[in-house]
């Protein structure tokens, strides 16, 4: 029998906990639940689950303090914060405590399942090990970094979500469309030019020479390519 994604929701607002859990459990997940930000990561060590559903303010520790605990000590699945800070300070400074994404109070119940979903999609349960490696670097998509020659490097949320699909379809050649398609999640008019300036971007971060990429290959007329020859 598969084992069902396991998800800690860490609320202190008992209404809007027992909704996220009962909705959760009847999408087919594990749910085990929290209130408070002290027992948050002792619960989170012991039970390991896949994502962390966090209140940014909880009594006791706060939500950022308990993300930032889980990281030194290990735990790098996935974090979603639940937020009503939405200026994009909150936001950049959410990353830096090793928030893997957010979502903004008050929100709908179908977006932060769509969410979730595509966290699963992109990261839960594609190996063994979250962490890839290829050349001298390491990607953690949880985390949204990157490990090369010892430094550490931030990726943003599509630049994370491209080079983990890239990461998954190695040596294929992968239309624009699609790619479009399983980054913005849906069918959406992105331009074309947007996706090659998020590549641009990446390159800059992965390869030892952006001009002349080794790993993300343009296929021209179709889209790109990810060697790791």
């Amino acid at each position: 029998m598969e084992r069902r994604t396991k998800i800690a929701v860490i609320e202190d607002d008992e209404n809007l906990r027992f909704l996220v859990a009962h909705r959760l459990e009847s999408e087919g997940y594990e749910v085990i639940e929290g209130a408070d930000g002290n027992g948050a990561e002792a619960m989170v060590l012991e039970s390991q689950p896949d994502i962390v559903l966090i209140d940014w303010m909880l009594p006791g520790k706060q939500g950022s303090e308990v993300c930032k605990s889980l990281r030194e000590a290990g735990y790098d699945k996935i974090i979603i914060m639940m937020t009503a800070k939405a200026q994009d300070i909150d936001k950049i400074n959410a990353f830096k405590f090793g928030v893997s994404n957010y979502i903004t109070k008050p929100f709908n119940m179908d977006v932060l399942i769509a969410l979730i979903e595509s966290r699963v999609k992109f990261v839960v349960g594609t190996s063994s090990s979250d962490v890839k490696r290829f050349g001298d670097i390491e990607h953690h998509p949880n985390t949204h970094t990157l490990i090369k020659g010892g430094r550490r490097i931030e990726l943003t949320i599509l630049e994370n979500r491209i080079l983990l699909y890239f990461l998954q379809n190695i040596e294929k050649v992968i239309h624009r469309d699609e790619l479009m398609m399983v980054v913005w999640g849906y069918n959406s008019d992105v331009n074309t030019r947007t996706l090659d300036m998020h590549i641009v971007r990446l390159r800059k971060k992965i390869e030892d020479n952006p001009d002349t990429p080794r790993n993300v290959q343009t296929v021209r007329g179709v889209g790109y390519k990810f060697s790791v020859s």
